[in-house]
């Protein structure tokens, strides 16, 4: 993403109406449509703010993966939700917890180990029991699954299913994204589960430094996306007053 020399100096949260506002120099925020930029937490406005205040001469909007989460869910999701809610299903149809090894032994027990108890919580959570098997032929799913878990995403709100979203194609799984959402897994264990085959290998086979940079860069985005969900659950306890 190009960067731009910064154009502020004061960063400050405000309340506006039913949501908070984070102002540049007194001036609120505009996504690229040219929306408000208006959060529904003042956990989130603060985290955002925090990103705008950390910039240095120049604006680095690739370092501000909250703000573009945020900017998604206005001028996408919002206007394309039941888009957006397919996208993560079509993960959900061929979720990687679904797709099993026959072999070797040790990665077989690997892949039981680590996801079999996702797909035991989604179970027992929203009702969905996802079949599994093995070798590269497509898993059809039971269509009453799928429909536990399209319900379950129409609770979320655009916010959340933007973070769903960014979640779910990063890991390769609509289930591993909704753990995390809903803080049955850490972003550290999200992660670990959807590389599982991938550190399996470079286990064995050795480590090659430029996949590990890939994953550590996809490590620290989860990690963002899995802060941007922590912060829409805060509850906002006091108004927000602005901060400089």
């Amino acid at each position: 993403m190009a960067t731009r020399t910064r154009f502020y100096k004061d960063v400050s949260v405000v309340v506006q109406g039913q949501g908070h506002a984070v102002l540049l120099d007194g001036k609120p925020i505009h996504t690229p449509a040219g929306a408000e930029l208006k959060l529904p937490t003042l956990a989130l406005a603060e985290a955002i703010a925090e990103e705008w205040r950390s910039q240095g001469e120049k604006v680095r909007p690739d370092t501000m993966l909250l703000t573009k989460l945020a900017n998604t869910a206005i001028d996408r999701v919002a206007v394309h939700r039941r888009t957006t809610i397919s996208q993560i299903l079509s993960f959900a149809r061929s979720d990687l917890l679904c797709y099993r090894a026959e072999a070797p032994a040790a990665l077989v027990e690997l892949q039981h180990h680590f996801w079999d108890p996702i797909l035991d919580w989604a179970r027992e959570r929203y009702g969905a029991n996802f079949a599994c098997g093995t070798g590269i032929g497509f898993v059809e799913q039971p269509p009453d699954s799928l429909d536990a878990l399209e319900r379950a995403l129409d609770d979320y709100d655009s916010f959340g299913l933007a973070a769903l979203d960014s979640a779910a194609a990063l890991l390769g799984s609509a289930l591993i994204a909704l753990a995390l959402a809903e803080n049955r897994l850490t972003a550290e264990a999200a992660f670990a589960a959807g590389q599982l085959d991938e550190n399996y290998q470079a286990d064995k086979w050795g480590h090659d430094f430029e996949a590990d940079q890939r994953r550590a860069s996809k490590l620290s985005e989860l990690v963002e996306i899995a802060r941007f969900l922590q912060a829409l659950l805060k509850v906002n306890s006091t108004p927000a007053i602005p901060r400089n």
